[in-house]
């Protein structure tokens, strides 16, 4: 019994000192990150001193906007010569088209980490700052400031976003730019990175949230997850709820109307129509639990039903009656604006200039809503839109699914149980420069940490003289038309050589 005692005693010793170890390991990565976040912010303020023009380039989706916008309204504090540009990906047509332009700071946010060899070669005597989360490919040159959690041994999938980079970086250049920390939030959840228990965000994310809530921009509780749940009425919350996305309920307001008044929920209060912030704890326990029972029957997994619970994150200054009140409603907002090539429109709102281009937006949500919805009911009603390989689902929307749409319908199907086995979703369709666009997503129940879809997506893409990256559980690529189905194919045997 003594030496069992000894033996309890040494054990709960070596376990306390890993994981001192562990907490002293982070803590040496976050003061890492953060001097690498110093240096960015330093270059970037010597440059406005200097008078010297900034060219901020930025990604189309809700995070890349919310990036864009984060450090737009810190150079504008800053009285900075700066311009915005939006751009669907980082490619070589991009970069000769900055190097024929006059030479200023180039700023990218939510891009370029997996093109650093590309704009090492093709931009050597620029000065870059890379702000960004996605998994690194190439090595930057001298000139080139890097910033990336992955450097510090952080995941640029789960705990930080190229919103929560841009942000840490504004904020290094002056503590009053705390006041966009909201703003990454929005775009963490753009780039669903609540992908934790109860959907809260965590790492570096929640030290921003923890800076927003401080700074009384914020406020974090548990609730239903609908869309629009401070704004729409209750059925259309519900209608605008895709992902996850509900068969025969998501994007149909009538099927959601007749679901709910089946239920007794009282949908107005006299005149008004009532959100779901306005129903109380006993009608929303009753939507979730038919709702479980409804996707039951549609033999979907119960983890369908519980993602519709979660942590809500609301921006507590703006107005109530807006959809920039909710912060997943925000970043709906911003992807749409995206999606829908009105980039512009979803910068001008990130920055704060709402007049005419609220009402704007909500109207590109509209289509953008709707647009999703038909996509989802084609590939419902169409065999041969998917396919079951070996190792992977594939979505072959050539010729039907917009380009800007594609990462998205691969984010829903992946988050929906649209396929009855857990695989990698692989979505592919055609573009308007004649190459093919690919999205790679693996949905969260699958729990192979091996598999890492942003190495396999750069590996494979280079054999079809394409290219490719991102993340581990979400990747893109693009390549030549005519050498999709060998890259398919490929990308099936790769994800089945990690399984074995």
């Amino acid at each position: 019994m003594e030496v069992q005692g000894r033996s309890r005693s040494c054990l709960i010793r070596c376990v306390s000192a890993l994981s001192d170890k562990r907490m002293a390991e982070k803590a040496q990565n976050r003061k890492d990150f953060k001097l690498s976040v110093t240096k960015a912010a330093e270059i970037i303020k010597e440059n406005i001193e200097k008078g010297k023009s900034i060219t901020l380039i930025s990604h189309v989706d809700a995070d890349g906007l919310a990036a864009a916008s984060i450090m737009g309204k810190a150079l504008a504090r800053e009285e900075a010569f700066f311009r915005i540009r939006i751009w669907k990906q980082m490619d070589e047509l991009l970069v000769e088209e900055i190097a024929s332009e006059e030479k200023s700071l180039l700023v990218f946010s939510d891009l370029g980490s997996g093109n650093l060899d590309l704009l090492s070669s093709k931009l050597p005597e620029w000065d870059i700052v890379v702000l960004d989360h996605h998994q690194l490919i190439g090595k930057p040159s001298n000139k080139l400031i890097h910033v990336n959690p992955h450097n510090n041994s952080f995941d640029g999938a789960r705990e930080i976003s190229g919103a929560g980079v841009t942000y840490f970086t504004a904020k290094a250049m002056n503590e009053l730019n705390v006041d966009h920390a909201s703003l990454a939030v929005v775009g963490a959840l753009g780039d669903s990175q609540d992908k934790n228990d109860k959907k809260k965000l965590f790492g570096l994310n929640e030290e921003i949230a923890n800076d927003a809530v401080n700074a009384g921009y914020l406020k974090i509780e548990t609730d239903l997850i609908f869309y629009g749940r401070e704004t729409r009425p209750v059925h259309k919350a519900l209608a605008y709820t895709t992902n996850p996305f509900i068969p025969d309920l998501s994007g149909e307001e009538d099927k959601c109307y007749g679901f709910l008044s089946n239920l007794g929920i009282k949908l107005k209060n006299e005149d008004r129509w009532r959100t779901i912030n306005d129903l109380n704890i006993e009608e929303k326990q009753k939507i979730f639990s038919e709702l479980a029972k409804y996707l039951s029957s549609k033999r979907l997994p119960n983890t369908i039903a519980f993602s519709l619970i979660g942590t809500v994150y609301t921006l507590i200054k703006e107005d109530r009656w807006t959809p920039l009140r909710d912060a997943r409603e925000y970043s709906s907002l911003l992807n749409a604006c995206g999606r829908m090539s009105k980039s512009g429109l979803g910068i001008e709102i990130g920055m704060g200039n709402l007049s005419g281009s609220l009402d704007e937006a909500k109207e590109e949500m509209n289509g953008y809503r709707k647009t999703l919805a038909e996509y989802m009911d084609w590939m419902t009603k169409t065999p041969k839109a998917t396919e079951e390989l070996g190792n992977i689902y594939v979505i072959n929307g050539m010729g039907v699914i917009d380009e800007l749409m594609l990462g998205t319908i691969a984010s829903i199907v992946s988050t929906s149980g649209f396929f009855n086995e857990n695989k990698p979703i692989i979505a592919l369709t055609s573009t308007e420069t004649g190459m093919i666009k690919v999205s790679g997503r693996i949905p969260n129940n699958v729990l192979d940490k091996k598999l890492n879809l942003g190495t396999i997506f750069d590996k494979a893409s280079t054999q079809f003289s394409g290219s490719g990256g991102g993340h581990d559980v979400a990747a893109g690529a693009q390549l030549p038309q005519g050498l999709e189905n060998e890259f398919i194919k490929l990308i099936d045997q790769m994800i089945g050589a990690v399984k074995e």
